[in-house]
């Protein structure tokens, strides 16, 4: 793909960050914008043009110039939502269908969205494929999913090229940019703030699941890997057309597993505190890849657990020294 001009919505953002990355050493020219709710402004990319606004907003900035927009700017705590639906709905549903409205005016005919595999909600079958039932269990899971509606009529009405993509866990980090959620729920970079001493002990939410350990099993994809299949995304796009597909490592790993590797990652012995389950955690939760790996194109190269948790270490370690 020959350099083109970006914008990444979210781009301050964890893997909104990490896509401007590589949209940067790919050769693309890149413009992040991002209202730093829940973004940092050190996690902008040297390199890319930044503006501190809203996506409401995204008229002002967008024009003839652009090749497309990598869509990462959402509001993303499930439990959040569950209290706060109004917010979701008016910021992931409003706020795209601005920004859908502005492209269409500009004339900019390529989107890449960062959706999610909540919108499955519980799945009757795993690894889950496309094809699978959506019935979201929570408001965060249905916006996305109301966002895909949205980006499926604008294809086929005014001619836009789409591709979303729907993944459960991002972990790890690349370079500079890294996960640093505030307040943080994902299960790595919390069992790392155990090793880090910021929190005592890790807890378990149920040991009774029907899964090899008893504990939850969840699908990790390095945040470089879904990086690469944003930028494959950018490639897929057709005119007219809105392509989903999910990605995954067709594996997972347990909620044990991932503890006793930050274990042997960081020689900690990192205490666990068992709790009880959480209404609505299925047992499993594993994407499948398959159709990516058709129609983009996309490997995953970075998919061994101990690599993933050893990079999210080390960012970890890094910020830590910063602050």
């Amino acid at each position: 793909m020959s350099s083109g001009k970006y914008l990444v919505t979210g781009g301050a953002g964890y893997v909104g960050s990490v896509v401007a990355q590589h949209l940067l050493e790919a050769g693309h020219e890149v413009v992040v914008l991002d209202n730093l709710t829940t973004g940092f402004r050190e996690g902008v990319p040297a390199g890319a043009t930044f503006i501190e606004g809203d996506i409401r907003d995204a008229a002002k900035w967008l024009d003839a110039s652009f090749d497309g927009v990598l869509h990462f700017a959402a509001s993303s705590q499930v439990g959040e939502s569950v209290v706060k639906p109004e917010k979701y709905w008016d910021n992931n549903v409003g706020g795209t269908m601005a920004l859908l409205g502005a492209m269409r005016e500009a004339g900019v005919r390529r989107l890449v969205f960062s959706s999610t595999a909540a919108t499955y909600g519980e799945p009757k079958e795993v690894p889950i494929v496309e094809s699978a039932p959506t019935s979201p269990t929570n408001p965060y899971g249905a916006t996305k999913l109301a966002v895909d509606h949205m980006i499926t009529g604008e294809a086929a009405a005014h001619g836009l090229g789409a591709v979303s993509l729907r993944y459960f866990n991002v972990a790890g980090a690349y370079g500079k940019q890294g996960e640093r959620h505030d307040p943080e729920s994902h299960l790595i970079p919390l069992v790392l703030q155990v090793a880090q001493g910021r929190r005592e002990a890790i807890s378990v939410y149920g040991d009774d699941y029907p899964t090899p350990d008893g504990t939850c099993v969840r699908d990790y994809i390095h945040v470089a890997d879904l990086a690469d299949a944003h930028l494959l995304a950018l490639k897929a796009a057709v005119s007219g057309e809105h392509l989903i597909c999910n990605l995954g490592n067709g594996e997972g790993f347990s909620v044990r597993q991932v503890i006793e590797t930050v274990r042997q990652v960081t020689g900690h012995p990192i205490p666990e505190v068992m709790a009880p389950r959480r209404g609505g955690d299925p047992a499993v939760l594993v994407a499948s890849a398959q159709t990516a790996r058709e129609k983009l194109g996309w490997n995953p190269t970075r998919a061994d657990l101990a690599g993933i948790v050893a990079d999210a270490w080390e960012f970890a370690q890094n910020i830590s020294r910063e602050q």
